[in-house]
């Protein structure tokens, strides 16, 4: 028996608990996300599935592979700008913010944290309104603005306080996280305290990772009985396993090894590094591995040994400099993963437009028709086409040769796409096939219409033509149709209709322009021939 599937607004409450919420399992949301993009395809719904898709682009990069992440998120960017969804747009943007910041891209990533916030409207969340904005003012650090970023943190701390929104305490992690890196430890310590206080006002314990901030912030100020305090129980915290990722605990011993060297407690900090040590190695955790080799060289050194200190550094300097090889290694294939994945989104899109373009003309062709001119007909009252066919085009093809029939196919070509564009910049040409073309004007009128049509007429006969058709004139017949004329909005009675009219012409003589109210004009009998 099949399984059930879950309904839309199930699917959607289960997308927006890993959108709106922050999970330190990036591998069971990875997991959790594609499921339900498995689920949103059974449903036959494109919006949920592209928001699970972003989820899981989102949990690739916490995982680490941002070059999977980078190639991904295109898809997802275009989803959303052709639909018009503003919400998954906004998401996007922020998740691509993070990507740029990770391959140390400032300008990039604070270009798409820019548009993170100016794409929020009322269908974004309240954890979107605050976290986006956070988000801004963490990119406007890395960028060097830290004056600006102070400003942005400001505001989303007064917004995420009216809403009652329980981001502000990430808000606030992040703010004295990055006081306490550009060197105000002085503003670092006042953010963290309001943390606590604002923590303990509501009655939410801080998460470990929180604690490390606040705790190292401690360090750095020189409270190291207040850090040690602040550091177990950061520990006890994880050892909940509520909120944290296995991997964090190294970086939490690190920070409490910190405390204790402070406090002359050499030996109860050797045994937190040796504990940090053993986290490092049995889990490959390379960074927080460089971080406990440094606070090692300042132990010994704390300790008088200079000789052990002078070997940890240097270990210490290995390692960072493996650590940054690493790095920059994990960045050239992100870049390269998003070249080669831009580079294939044009190459489609070049594609895409070389198959709607005729070769000989550079008109759209046919297909490119069919793709646009439903919608016009669906939202635009006042379109009106018109079917341009030229008048005895066979006498050139036979009496001068096809080489000038395409010559002058081309020229042709170029009059009307110059009119048109003169005449209604919205408004575009197709070649439809051999001396036929089709010309869509929309927003205007049949009468309006008629008149423009019949300069470009005027404007086609009155070409210099004889050094290409050696005197044979060049003129064309005109139909013209607007919705009103033609039986039911659609494209096939439309284009009829224009090509009835299109015969009226050549059957009044040529060189015309004839509209139903022409035909009108002939009394219910057939124009001569």
């Amino acid at each position: 028996m099949n399984e059930r599937v879950p309904d839309a607004e199930t699917l959607s409450a289960a997308l927006l608990a890993i959108e709106d919420r922050r999970s330190w399992d990036a591998r069971a949301e990875l997991a959790r996300a594609i499921e339900l993009e498995r689920a949103a395809h059974a449903l036959g719904d494109d919006l949920l599935a592209a928001r699970a898709r972003l989820c899981q682009i989102n949990m690739r990069m916490r995982c680490g592979d941002v070059a999977q992440a980078a190639e991904e998120i295109w898809h997802v960017h275009q989803w959303a700008v052709e639909h018009d969804a503003r919400p998954l747009l906004a998401r996007t943007h922020l998740v691509w913010s993070a990507i740029h910041l990770h391959l140390g891209d400032a300008e990039q990533g604070l270009e798409h944290a820019v548009l993170a916030v100016e794409l929020l409207d009322d269908d974004a969340t309240e954890h979107m309104h605050v976290w986006h904005r956070t988000k801004l003012a963490d990119a406007l650090y890395f960028a060097d603005d830290m004056d600006a970023a102070r400003v942005r943190y400001a505001q989303a701390e007064e917004l995420a306080l009216r809403l009652g929104s329980p981001a502000l305490l990430c808000l606030l992690n992040n703010y004295a996280y990055v006081e306490s890196c550009s060197g105000d430890l002085e503003r670092a310590q006042e953010v963290a305290d309001r943390l606590q206080r604002l923590a303990a006002e509501w009655d939410i314990p801080i998460e470990p990772a929180f604690l490390d901030t606040i705790g190292s912030i401690q360090v750095a100020n020189g409270n190291h009985l207040a850090a040690e305090r602040t550091m177990r129980l950061c520990l006890e915290r994880h050892a909940e396993g509520r909120w944290d990722d296995a991997n964090d605990m190294a970086q939490y011993l690190v920070t409490l090894a910190q405390a204790q060297r402070g406090l002359g407690e050499y030996d109860l900090a050797q045994a937190s590094l040796d504990e940090a040590r053993q986290q490092c190695v049995s889990r490959d955790l390379g960074e927080a591995l460089v971080r406990m080799h440094q606070e090692q060289a300042e132990l010994h050194a704390a300790r008088g040994d200079f000789a052990a200190a002078f070997a940890a550094h240097k270990t210490f300097f290995e390692a960072y400099h493996q650590q940054q090889s690493l790095g920059r290694e994990a960045r050239a294939r992100t870049r390269q993963a998003m070249f080669e994945t831009a580079e294939a989104r044009q190459d489609a899109e070049r594609f895409r437009e070389q198959a709607r373009r005729d070769p000989l003309t550079g008109l759209h062709n046919r297909r490119y028709v069919d793709e646009r001119l439903p919608d016009l007909i669906r939202t635009d009252p006042s379109l009106t086409v018109a079917l341009v066919d030229l008048d005895h085009f066979k006498q050139i093809n036979d009496q001068l040769s096809h080489d000038v029939g395409d010559k002058v196919l081309v020229r042709v070509a170029q009059v009307l796409a110059r009119e048109v564009a003169e005449a209604c910049p919205d408004g575009f040409v197709a070649r439809m096939g051999g001396e036929e073309f089709l010309v869509v004007l929309p927003g205007t009128v049949v009468p309006r219409a008629t008149a423009q049509l019949d300069g470009i007429r005027r404007a086609v006969r009155n070409q210099h033509w004889a050094p290409v058709t050696r005197n044979l004139p060049v003129t064309v017949s005109i139909g013209v149709a607007g919705l009103a004329d033609a039986p039911g909005a659609a494209q096939a009675p439309l284009l009829s209709t224009a090509d009835g009219h299109l015969y009226a012409a050549k059957r009044g003589g040529r060189d015309r322009v004839v509209s139903a109210a022409d035909l009108r004009g002939y009394a219910g009998h057939a124009p001569a021939a």
